[in-house]
């Protein structure tokens, strides 16, 4: 079982940045995948990036590719979304999601956070 808590949200104006921390408890953070979701409102929730538990491989959204970078401390059981240049339509609230399978489906992560509100004013 894996709990996760992000945090790191809030306003920002567009073209400025924020970093969102999610951290997970339990002792196998590391073996897990973790990924970054969004949704805004009324919208379907959608991928923006994922790590692999090992060897760093990672993804992204091609609307987030070149802003965002993702990265993880296991030693701290924390992921982070270092989000730059930043976009009104990247308003959402943005969910952190943990899993064994590393990618961009919804599926492949067994856990999620209860989400962090990221707004872009223009």
């Amino acid at each position: 079982q894996v709990q996760l808590v992000e945090s790191g949200g809030g306003l920002v104006q567009a073209g400025g940045s924020l970093r969102l921390s999610c951290a997970a408890s339990g002792s196998t953070f590391r073996t897990y995948a973790m990924g970054w979701f969004r949704q805004a409102p009324g919208k379907e929730r959608e991928f923006v990036s994922a790590i692999a538990w090992i060897g760093g491989s990672t993804a992204y959204a091609d609307s987030v590719k070149g802003r965002f970078t993702i990265s993880r401390d296991n030693a701290k059981n924390t992921v982070y979304l270092q989000m730059s240049s930043l976009k009104p339509e990247d308003t959402a609230v943005y969910y952190c999601a943990a899993g064994r399978l590393f990618g961009y489906a919804d599926s492949n992560y067994n856990y999620w956070g209860q989400g962090t509100q990221v707004t872009v004013s223009s």
